[in-house]
């Protein structure tokens, strides 16, 4: 039996008033690909920054590949042979493609000069491994979310490295991209390479990896070969109760006959990919948008929300036309949006969780002008308590607090406006299953009691279970609606695909 590549041992972080991590236990062997699992807030974004070297741990050893090490920082720990991968894209957008993989790597020449040359050619074969071909001199801001995921994907696995740690790599990736991804992970675990892989997706867990560990509470849960489990046993180690208590069954209340239409949309067409939209929604009702990356999904959303204006077509409001030159009329029209990056759109990092549930009600909660402390921390308990937030305070700031409750956090902010028509883009993104049961459950609820909503995921089973209706979309207009019984997968993957 040869040392596993990576062994933690007693390890534990606290955190002011939280105790992040409690004497965990955690390894990984040679040569496989290992998932971490657990919900939001059971310490694997902890386990994995001190294993990286951006926390220092309270107590326990670290041992990589045979040897203890202190991690000092993530330039450490990938001299050593550890190579990270965020789900946050950590590279410099105003710095070209092949300036972020070389970058703190570069090679010089005579005169001390940075080869250029031989940057660009790693660059290059770093792409082509994921296959992905583009201008690697141009700045890495003018390619898509998706494309820029994979410029860090290849810069992490450029570096001479023995495992790499992957925090949630696909949630920016289209299927095919992820193929080719999965397709590379696997050629480099042929040849020795050593993989810690996290998400929340469980089919992806499923179809990659070798052995998974759980934690909960900051606690370790157990260790089991992937083999051993099915989904409603890993779900059950995560949430520490029978798994039959997240699943939902597809909606049934459905929308009320003859329920009025509270916004439509005709013949709109805005920027590059929105070429002719025309569908409508109704009071109470969940409508789904179903298509691939860069069909327009997004694009909807934004242009019903007033951050982009559509070129033409027409947008009504309870059967009269409206304009909306920014979000503050669609605000207005007790409209609110939920965006797809909550990290870089939806939450003030710095601010507190009561700043950022208040920030869309200071007219409400102000008097001359001053904004009254008791009352934004009054509404902030409010929605602490009605979405089960999970805070040490109102005042803790939000930037600590785990993806799933920074995500019920931004809806609380826009539930507290009482909104008629809630545009939420991928909002179960990145979160844990149990959370992500709530958010959904909360959506049928808010639907039940007569809000609109109108929502984008690329999970199409999300849809299909929380949905009244389905709109597919391909290249830039909706081709298809689906309801009851014709919502299925097969049903959608065939609309995009050009059937019917």
């Amino acid at each position: 039996m040869t040392d596993p590549i990576v062994a933690m041992r007693g390890i534990r972080k606290e955190f002011p008033g939280v105790v992040a991590l409690d004497d965990v236990d955690f390894h990984i062997e040679r040569g496989e690909i290992h998932a971490l699992m657990g919900e939001n807030g059971a310490g694997k974004s902890t386990l994995i920054k001190i294993l990286t070297g951006m926390y220092r741990a309270d107590a326990g050893e670290i041992r990589l590949d045979g040897g203890i090490v202190e991690p000092r920082s993530v330039f450490h720990m990938q001299s050593l042979g550890l190579s990270t991968i965020y789900q946050e894209i950590n590279l410099v957008p105003n710095m070209s493609v092949c300036q972020n993989i070389a970058l703190a790597r570069e090679k010089t020449g005579p005169l001390r000069k940075i080869d250029w040359r031989e940057a660009r050619d790693r660059a290059g074969r770093a792409l082509a491994r994921l296959g992905l071909d583009i201008d690697v001199d141009k700045p890495l801001n003018r390619f898509s979310t998706a494309e820029q995921q994979m410029v860090a994907i290849a810069r992490a696995l450029s570096f001479d490295c023995k495992a790499v740690v992957m925090d949630e790599p696909t949630s920016s990736l289209n299927e095919g991209e992820i193929a080719a991804l999965f397709a590379l992970i696997r050629s480099l675990r042929e040849g020795g390479m050593t993989f810690l892989f996290v998400s929340h997706k469980l089919r992806e867990v499923f179809e990659l990896c070798d052995s998974v560990t759980v934690l909960r509470d900051g606690g370790l849960v157990g260790r089991r070969p992937v083999g051993e489990l099915d989904q409603y046993s890993l779900v059950s180690m995560m949430i520490g109760r029978d798994a039959s208590e997240v699943v939902r069954a597809r909606r049934s209340a459905g929308v009320a006959t003859g329920a009025r239409k509270i916004c439509s949309l005709e013949g709109v067409r805005g920027g590059m990919r929105v070429r002719g939209l025309t569908f409508d929604i109704a009071e109470g009702e969940i409508l789904g948008l179903a298509g691939l990356l860069g069909s327009g999904r997004t694009e909807t959303l934004r242009m019903l929300f007033g951050a982009d204006r559509p070129d033409a077509g027409v947008i009504r409001v309870d059967g009269v036309e409206a304009h909306f030159a920014m979000p503050r009329d669609a605000i207005r029209r007790h409209f609110a949006f939920c965006p797809e990056d909550r990290k870089v759109e939806g939450i003030m990092p710095s601010m507190s969780v009561a700043d950022n549930i208040a920030v869309t009600s200071i007219r409400e909660l102000s008097w001359k002008g001053i904004v009254s402390l008791p009352r934004k921390l009054a509404l902030a308990r409010e929605y602490i308590g009605k979405l089960n937030i999970k805070a040490s305070s109102p005042l803790q700031p939000i930037r600590n607090m785990s993806g799933g409750n920074q995500q019920k956090a931004i809806l609380a902010r826009w539930l507290a406006t009482r909104p008629r028509l809630l545009l939420l883009d991928e909002p179960t993104r990145g979160i844990d299953v149990g959370a992500k049961a709530e958010i959904l459950d909360l959506v049928r609820r808010l639907a039940a009691d007569g809000m609109s909503v109108l929502m984008v995921s690329s999970e199409w089973e999300e849809l299909i279970q929380t949905c009244d209706r389905i709109l597919v979309y391909r290249d830039g207009t909706n081709v298809a609606s689906l309801e009851g019984d014709a919502m299925t997968e097969d049903a959608v993957i065939a609309a995009i695909a050009g059937g019917h």
